[in-house]
């Protein structure tokens, strides 16, 4: 069995809809809003990764603790900045771990 790239954009809109447990128009919405930006086929088509699905089911989280939308989006954005900044300095560090 090969491993797939988890950033490898493979589910459509309605399957990604199917395993979130959501409606197809959630998705829209999210993506509107800034949440999230579904890789593209050439024909426009949606395409969710893996990474995709465990973004939005952090959004499902934040909703359910009551966030709205905008702030959701805040949240999403300070994780990804924290996230590049961990990549950065363990890229300035040679790569090793923090202990």
């Amino acid at each position: 069995m090969v491993d797939r790239d988890p950033a490898a954009p493979v589910y459509g809109i309605a399957v990604a809809a199917d395993l979130l447990g959501v409606p197809e128009a959630t998705l829209r919405l999210y993506e509107s809003k800034g949440l999230l930006e579904p890789s593209r086929t050439a024909g426009g088509t949606r395409r969710y990764s893996d990474d995709d699905l465990e973004r939005l089911r952090r959004v499902a989280d934040l909703r359910d603790e009551g966030i709205n939308i905008a702030g959701i989006r805040r949240v999403l954005d300070l994780e990804d900045e924290n996230q590049d900044l961990r990549n950065r300095a363990l890229e300035d560090d040679g790569g090793s771990a923090p202990e």
